[in-house]
């Protein structure tokens, strides 16, 4: 099951809504960085997961009342200040139960409640969300994966997988070598080609599309 659902949202503007059977997706852009962020809502239970509180706490607030009553979890993908932004006003306000990558969580402006690992799961109502843990980027960048059991593989990359290629790993600490293994071995190696892709900035895209690409994302480097 979808409804008309547009993966080109802008800063300030309206946020984007993708109904699946168990689950809802609303996506939004804030900042100057065009960072999105993700409310996932169980149909079944009403409870409500944020990705990337990353900017404009009153924006976020208006987004998880869209949704439905409070918000349960929150989990951010990595530690960078353009997706934290937030974090401390929504928690403040709004006491999720907070997730973050074991190797960023101390790097964040506030500490997680949960550490999270390779193979762990997030669960809230009937929805169940896989931890992908992608190293290079940061060392702590977390993916998560939704199975629909009525359809493909909705996969939440943060700044790990975008269309055309992986994320940044220009800056000291990075390392594209790291990255690109991961995202070969954990995304490309275990997801089918209609794995929907959701990146912490700009459109979406699916592994299909990118999947064709790999060898020239190796030879660049980037």
């Amino acid at each position: 099951m979808t409804t008309t659902y547009d993966p080109d949202v802008s800063p300030g503007g309206p946020w984007s809504t993708r109904e699946l059977v168990g689950l809802t997706i609303r996506k939004m852009s804030v900042s100057e960085m065009h960072n999105n962020v993700y409310l996932l809502t169980c149909r079944t239970s009403g409870e409500q997961l944020l990705i990337d509180a990353a900017d404009d706490a009153a924006r976020i607030r208006d987004l998880v009342t869209a949704g439905g009553a409070g918000l349960d979890h929150l989990v951010t993908t990595h530690q960078h200040w353009d997706h934290v932004r937030a974090l401390v006003d929504v928690t403040k306000e709004l006491a999720p139960e907070t997730h973050a990558g074991e190797d960023d969580a101390s790097s964040l402006p506030q500490l997680p409640d949960h550490r999270l690992r390779h193979g762990d799961r997030i669960t809230f109502g009937d929805v169940a969300l896989d931890v992908v843990h992608l190293r290079g980027h940061t060392p702590g960048s977390v993916a998560l994966a939704y199975d629909d059991p009525e359809g493909h593989v909705h996969l939440f990359s943060g700044d790990s997988l975008f269309p055309g290629g992986v994320g940044n790993t220009k800056m000291p600490g990075q390392s594209f070598a790291a990255l690109f293994a991961d995202v070969t071995q954990r995304v490309f190696d275990v997801y089918d080609d209609d794995t929907w892709v959701y990146p912490g900035h700009g459109s979406d895209t699916t592994l299909g599309a990118e999947r064709p690409h790999l060898d020239e994302w190796r030879e660049r480097g980037w």
